[in-house]
């Protein structure tokens, strides 16, 4: 999510810092780099991942910037059940309320609420759908009754499209934005790739570090960071695609498992050369589920209901769900 967003370990691309860390651990014999702290524990179904980038050097082990990252990894993301959706998006709430609170910034702390992604390509387009349901109040504030105010956190929030349709940077758009209205903070959200098909829509990743529009398809832009902007961006994504190169390299490492002892040299050798047949056909294949439009509109609702909850403190919970239902 931040730059160098796509992690390049072995051919294989990620997001995820948590399997950025696993194939560091992978390729070091299990050894935990210097400079990262992980942690671990379960909430229920939730499997929630802590991961802390501390140095320079340990964000270069693992390809990612020095920041701090929670994944929330749960199969309930997909499973169409609203009550383990919910709990989902509380855990969520509760992840973004722990960042505000880290960054110090109050309740009355302005933010812009920013979904990248592209509106007609559905794997991508979880952050315009997570903005379309962000309950907006920074043009109601100054109408509001004196008791009100205090239970609204002024909000605004912007989809900016693609550099594709709009001819602009991404990055550009955003800046602009930040510099004329002066948010406090920006919460940023975009779909991600992972390495892994189990967790296509079954995760969310939130880091302080902000986001590279684009980088995980391989494209590099200008970045929504907080050395860009000036202010505290967090970032939330979501897995919503893999390379084609990935299931095949998964698919070739298990039968190579089966068939050779662990450590056999011809492991390595059957993948290598796979990779360098297959290559030049399958780089730019990008593989998503074929429900993802399904996928995409449960995870837009969870996320937003999360992010509703931990802007406004004073909107309960159910008046978030019935917002969005």
């Amino acid at each position: 999510m931040e730059a160098p967003d796509l992690v390049k370990i072995g051919e294989i691309h990620t997001d995820l810092a948590i399997e950025a860390r696993e194939m560091a651990l992978e390729r070091d014999g299990g050894r935990e780099p210097q400079g990262i702290k992980s942690e671990t524990e379960k909430q229920g179904e939730m499997l929630i991942s802590r991961v802390n980038v501390v140095t320079e050097a340990a964000g270069r082990a693992i390809g990612k910037v020095p920041g701090y990252y929670v994944t929330i990894e749960a199969e309930g993301l997909r499973s169409r059940n609203r009550d383990r959706q919910e709990k989902i998006a509380f855990q969520i709430a509760k992840e973004l309320e722990a960042y505000i609170e880290r960054l110090k910034l109050k309740d009355n702390a302005h933010c812009l609420v920013v979904g990248l992604g592209n509106w007609d390509a559905t794997p991508d387009a979880l952050g315009p759908k997570v903005v379309s349901q962000i309950l907006v109040t920074r043009h109601l504030l100054e109408t509001s009754p004196p008791e009100k105010k205090g239970e609204l956190r002024p909000v605004a929030a912007l989809a900016p499209g693609v550099l594709g349709t709009t001819g602009l940077e991404t990055g550009e758009i955003v800046m602009g934005v930040v510099q004329r209205i002066k948010p406090q903070f920006v919460i940023v959200i975009d779909a991600l790739a992972s390495r892994s098909t189990g967790r296509m829509g079954a995760v969310v990743q939130i880091a302080d570090t902000g986001i590279h529009p684009g980088s995980g398809l391989g494209n590099k832009r200008m970045g929504i960071t907080p050395r860009t902007l000036g202010i505290p961006v967090i970032a939330i994504g979501v897995p919503t695609v893999v390379e084609a190169t990935t299931i095949v390299q998964d698919a070739l490492s298990e039968l190579n498992r089966r068939s050779y002892p662990p450590g056999s040299p011809e492991t390595g050798d059957n993948v290598d050369v796979i990779r360098r047949v297959l290559s030049p056909y399958l780089n730019s294949l990008i593989v998503t589920p074929k429900e993802i439009d399904v996928v995409i509109e449960d995870l837009a609702r969870v996320v937003s209901a999360g992010l509703n909850i931990a802007l406004h403190p004073g909107v309960s919970p159910e008046e978030v769900f019935r917002y969005l239902s």
